[in-house]
């Protein structure tokens, strides 16, 4: 039998501590060097970059968005707002389309992995189960997929991209659609709490390489260090 094997656009310098098989994906969960375990994201004065790019995504395409619940829950109705519950993230694009993140977070008795556990109960016409309705299009294979989080996120981004994730207007979690590194991207700001800051991005698939280096060189002076998925777990779980 032939075994199909998935490889995310995204490497690092560093040496995986601990790996495992995850839809055909080789996941990271941590990288030798990586600091204290557990890790305490309100106490950390470290700054991480993650690789995220073997995480289920979806865009969603509808004359009617407000009819669309993915996974049971609502795609905000603000141009660019986004909302997160348990491990479900939703951005509004524009008018007629909104992306989804199916991001994984340290689970609790109450927290679901989205694209696992949902269980839809629509007779016909699914508007909430991705793997029913035509509404919905797969986009992990497409794009790469990071996060960048610690107390310099924003010190960091700023070398990159002129785009203002501090402007006060704005609430937590919002969406840019907007370039980094020159690349047009989707980035998420979902903390702005000090150690707790950080985003999501997204780009497609052929930037991977490029955009890495160039985010490590400008986190350079404030010690930015890849980390693995455990360590985006305790940091997504305490927001």
């Amino acid at each position: 039998m032939v075994e199909i094997k998935r490889y995310s656009p995204v490497s690092f310098k560093a040496s995986p501590k601990r790996t495992e098989i995850r839809d055909n994906f080789t996941v990271v969960l941590e990288y030798e060097g990586e600091g204290q375990q557990p890790f305490d994201p309100s106490n950390s004065k470290d700054n991480y970059i993650v690789d995220l790019s073997h995480i289920t995504r979806f865009d969603v395409q509808s004359s009617n968005l407000d009819d669309i619940t993915p996974f049971g829950i609502k795609i905000p109705q603000g141009l660019c707002e986004s909302y997160l519950q348990d491990s479900v993230l939703i951005n509004r694009m524009n008018r007629v389309q909104a992306s989804i993140f199916c991001l994984p977070v340290k689970k609790d008795e109450s927290s679901k992995e989205c694209q696992f556990d949902f269980q839809c109960s629509c007779d016909s016409d699914c508007k909430c189960d991705p793997k029913k309705s035509s509404a919905y299009t797969e986009t992990t294979e497409v794009g790469m997929c990071m996060a960048i989080f610690g107390k310099n996120t924003f010190s960091i981004t700023e070398k990159l991209t002129s785009l203002d994730f501090l402007d006060p207007v704005k609430k937590t979690p919002f969406l840019y659609q907007g370039p980094m590194s020159h690349i047009p991207c989707q980035i998420i700001t979902l903390s702005r709490d000090g150690a707790k800051s950080g985003i999501i991005f997204t780009a497609s698939r052929g930037y991977g390489k490029d955009m890495t280096h160039a985010i490590m060189d400008a986190g350079a002076e404030f010690g930015l260090k890849p980390a693995g998925e455990d360590r985006f777990k305790s940091w997504a779980g305490s927001l």
